[in-house]
């Protein structure tokens, strides 16, 4: 009887695992971490489509980005393009040292310096495009929230928290929703301390296909203003 009755509950377990929606199923986090050191050794490059939503919560306002956003490996480095297209141009370029932001309606090109801060910075452009769970694990408190299928891929819901004071200042937790085959994330919500949140979507991925290198090169225009800070 007891036999009997134990394989009755693996069985209602197994059915009522089933019919859970896809974002209740449980996640195996070591291996998904395994996954993404596997698939961070074999990333070389990636282009993708998003959308950036920023919503700020006290005049319950939605702020949209459009654009394309490349990623390059070299060697251990990273380094990452933006071409924002709405609700105005800009360029933005990473090239591991320095952070260049262009508009080409002002003519204006921003220069910030982060070779102070170059594994934080190189931590946020890889979240899920290229990161390795081992640098995922060293940088925040990593829990699993299960799995959810996005545009026909199944991705873990990684849930995560800074280590660092300062970065919780700023993002008291982040979600991605990755691919951890191809350490691509699909969708990323950064929550701030003040209730504001972004949310990230990623579409028409393209993994480890060939990147111009002139995706990651500020072209101004005659008589830009170029500031440094």
């Amino acid at each position: 009887m007891n036999e009997f009755i134990g394989k009755a509950i693996l069985i209602v377990a197994a059915l009522v695992l089933e019919t859970l929606p896809a974002d209740a199923q449980l996640c195996d986090l070591a291996r998904t971490l395994s996954q993404m050191d596997t698939a961070s050794a074999q990333f070389k490059s990636a282009q993708a489509d998003f959308t950036w939503d920023q919503y700020e919560v006290v005049v319950q306002d939605h702020e949209k980005q459009t654009g394309t956003v490349y990623f390059l490996r070299h060697g251990f480095v990273t380094t990452a393009a933006m071409d924002i297209q709405t609700p105005a141009t800009k360029k933005v370029v990473y090239d591991g040292n320095e952070v260049s932001i262009y508009t080409p309606g002002t003519n204006d090109e921003l220069i910030y310096s982060v070779a102070k801060n170059r594994e934080l910075a190189e931590e946020f452009l890889t979240l899920g495009f290229g990161g390795s769970g081992t640098d995922l694990k060293k940088n925040w408190d990593v829990t699993c929230a299960g799995t959810e299928t996005i545009a026909g891929t199944q991705t873990a819901k990684l849930v995560l928290v800074a280590k660092l004071d300062s970065v919780r200042n700023n993002f008291s937790k982040v979600t991605i929703w990755v691919d951890p085959t191809r350490a691509i994330s699909l969708k990323q919500l950064f929550e701030q301390p003040s209730g504001d949140t972004r949310t990230n979507t990623f579409t028409n991925i393209k993994y480890n296909a060939p990147v111009s290198a002139n995706e990651f090169k500020i072209k101004t225009a005659p008589g830009a203003t170029i500031t440094r800070k």
